[in-house]
């Protein structure tokens, strides 16, 4: 494929506006997701170690459940998008409705299956005898949460598609305020222990995700669109999320496998490497809010069989993704002696942790292009090829990780093979990129 001339000035600006616009609010929005956990660790700690640690456990899983359908969120976006650029607002809040309503059949059957075997949940997850039972309560009453937490997905996908994310930036602000206002309140006030975070956390996320529908049904009345169930899109919904949750379980697989080996280095290997994969993750949140202005701008401008642009649009947040990977990699370096210490006073955890640390820190551009053109190919609805990519990637990963503790290279090989992990990735996904079969124009793919 020949090479497109640089975009001019006035256009890079223009793409520079619109990543902004989009990506600012939504790493607003994702930074505050994971403070709703923060908070129940916080009150609930208070109430002893083993509540704690139940919690831990029964949080563990709750995440794991819901995170296994982030595809709601990603192949709304997409859709959504599409029909957005194709100038047909009825149908993009249709299509999202579809969404909406295959997250709200999830969430019910995820709680048939978690309410019966809580018990043997927290079990497999291998809880304390005292920790347990306070493990088994947070972990059912949370789980009548889930389909509110699934449809805030869905919804987040939607509104995201419409080119808006300063919506679910407001919404997941409110939700956060309103579950630790209830965790306090019913924790303590109410005297329901455990039971009363879980309870705050279930309200709160009916809250977020009744804000959500407020938002969607206005909008489905303003331009006539359906609001009733449809099978055939509910199923074509499904379909498309089928490639992105591959996509998804192999991503965690590699992740499980990291922390696997990890745990056989020894307790200061496992103890450093979780403090590394915790300032990973919160580096990825900075570069997932590009990869989500990618998957809302390329959708759009597919959708609008503008190729040109979307190809433009996606050369310019791969410079973004790099830009950003080489800032957060000079934060990392710069600022460890501040944030090391807040995590541990172990001199033996700190020696283990600074070099495994500067590979996080060197590995960050590549991290970069990896999250935008993963937003974009998910933008473009590619997820056959994101699923077999990312399969590609955890078969040559997975047995590398595990010669780790054979060969001795401690917690820094094993983030050198997380690296590799990226470096995989990042060609696959470039290769594709290159080749221009992502490019599928038209309302739908």
């Amino acid at each position: 494929m020949t090479q497109a001339p640089a975009a001019p000035k006035a256009v890079r600006r223009r793409h520079d506006r619109e990543i902004v616009a989009l990506a600012v609010p939504a790493f607003g929005a994702l930074v505050a997701e994971p403070l709703f956990v923060l908070v129940d660790s916080a009150i609930v700690g208070h109430l002893g170690t083993p509540q704690l640690a139940g919690l831990a456990v029964a949080a563990a899983l709750l995440t794991t459940a819901v995170s296994v359908f982030v595809f709601l969120a990603y192949a709304t976006t997409a859709a959504v998008a599409r029909r957005v650029g194709a100038g047909d607002l009825a149908a993009a809040i249709r299509q999202g409705m579809d969404g909406i309503w295959l997250a709200l059949l999830l969430g019910v059957a995820v709680i048939a299956v978690t309410l019966p075997m809580a018990p043997w949940l927290v079990q497999a997850f291998g809880a304390s005898d005292t920790a347990a039972p306070y493990a088994i309560t947070y972990l059912r009453i949370s789980s009548l949460g889930i389909p509110a937490m699934l449809i805030v997905l869905a919804a987040t996908g939607v509104l995201r598609g419409l080119q808006d994310t300063r919506t679910p930036l407001y919404v997941a602000i409110g939700g956060f305020a309103a579950n630790a206002a209830l965790n306090v309140g019913l924790v303590y006030g109410a005297g329901l222990g455990i039971a009363g975070s879980a309870w705050g956390t279930v309200i709160a996320q009916g809250a977020m995700a009744a804000a959500y529908l407020i938002v969607v049904v206005r909008g489905a009345r303003r331009h006539g669109a359906s609001l009733r169930p449809d099978a055939a899109g509910i199923r074509a919904s499904a379909q498309a999320g089928v490639p992105l949750l591959v996509r998804t379980l192999s991503l965690r697989a590699v992740l499980l496998i990291a922390t696997a080996v990890a745990a056989r280095l020894g307790d200061t290997d496992i103890a450093a490497h979780q403090i590394v994969l915790s300032l990973w993750s919160l580096m990825a949140f900075a570069l997932d809010a590009i990869a989500i202005a990618g998957q809302a701008i390329i959708g759009r401008y597919l959708g609008a069989d503008d190729a040109e642009g979307a190809r433009q649009a996606c050369r310019r947040m791969v410079q973004w993704g790099i830009a950003s990977g080489v800032v957060l990699g000079i934060l990392i370096v710069a600022s460890r002696q501040l944030f090391i210490p807040l995590f541990t006073s172990d001199s033996a955890v700190h020696d283990t942790l600074i070099p495994a640390l500067l590979v996080v820190a060197v590995s960050q551009p590549i991290a970069g292009v990896v999250f935008v053109l993963d937003g974009v190919l998910m933008g473009a609805g590619d997820g056959n090829y994101l699923a077999g990519a990312m399969l590609v990637t955890l078969a040559v990963f997975a047995p590398v990780a595990l010669l780790v503790p054979t060969f001795g290279g401690g917690l820094t090989a094993l983030w050198w093979t997380m690296t590799l992990m990226m470096t995989i990735r990042m060609l696959t996904l470039w290769l594709r990129m290159r080749s221009g079969r992502w490019l599928v124009t038209g309302a739908t793919r």
